[in-house]
């Protein structure tokens, strides 16, 4: 398995909106059209209304590369650039036990 992290920083009311009308739309298509996307879910984080953050799990790196790879992911990495004014990536390993 391989998971990540991704924290999303937005700088107004109206981004963060928009932000959440993007993934609303892009989220379910990722879950229908990837079997290697085993967990795919868009959180908000409590006190912080600018920020959002996902936790991925994949089958394997292989799976998030096809995650990567795939049309609708580029579209919405594209949007969300426009919308955010930072992005912090978390590669995580799970703990044995």
């Amino acid at each position: 398995m391989f998971a990540i992290a991704v924290r999303f920083d937005l700088p107004d009311e109206q981004s963060a909106a928009e932000f959440d009308d993007l993934v609303a739309r892009t989220v379910p298509e990722i879950l229908a059209e990837e079997a290697g996307t085993l967990t795919y879910v868009p959180h908000r984080v409590e006190g912080e209304p600018l920020a959002r953050v996902f936790y991925e799990e994949y089958a394997d790196r292989d799976a998030h590369a096809a995650h990567e790879a795939r049309p609708g992911t580029a579209r919405f990495l594209e949007r969300v650039r426009e919308l955010v004014t930072s992005v912090r990536a978390e590669l995580l390993t799970p703990l044995p036990g």
